[in-house]
């Protein structure tokens, strides 16, 4: 499972023109499930994101996470992020999991933060979606839970 972790003031994601999904202060994640993802990946990810100690404290470190500071997440599914661009102009997304696979796994990571008492918005699996992101720093960060960087 690969997610880019964005600290974010807002964002939000819009589909046919309505917003679907929308935070303040947070995490913007964009999450790709792949073939060999586990509910293990799912709950590892899930503990990852909120343990994530990105937020400033009163010195200005990284010491608090998102619960810390009682943020929310909006979590956008995003199969490219397992585009495999080493080889050609075109990427192969083979590692990708299909819907099947790939749905439970993304609804078990929303329920997972939420069972945290963290907020969770979401846009629409499989949807185009455009999502505004304000991030905030700029902060961004990847996970992997194949541990591939």
């Amino acid at each position: 499972m690969r997610a880019v972790i964005q600290r974010v003031s807002k964002s939000s994601v819009t589909v046919d023109g309505n917003v679907i999904g929308e935070i303040g202060h947070g995490f913007n994640v964009l999450l790709g499930v792949e073939v060999a993802d586990t509910q293990q990946d799912a709950d590892d990810i899930v503990k990852k994101i909120i343990g994530l100690r990105v937020f400033n404290d009163a010195d200005g470190k990284f010491n608090l996470s998102l619960m810390d500071v009682g943020g929310s997440v909006l979590l956008i599914s995003q199969f490219t992020l397992l585009g495999d661009c080493r080889k050609g102009r075109r990427p192969s997304f083979i590692n990708a999991a299909r819907p099947e696979t790939a749905i439970p796994l993304y609804e078990r990571v929303i329920a997972g933060i939420r069972a945290e008492g963290v907020t969770v918005a979401t846009g629409e699996f499989g949807a185009s979606m455009a999502v505004d992101i304000q991030n905030d720093g700029p902060v961004t960060l990847m996970l992997d839970t194949q541990k591939v960087f």
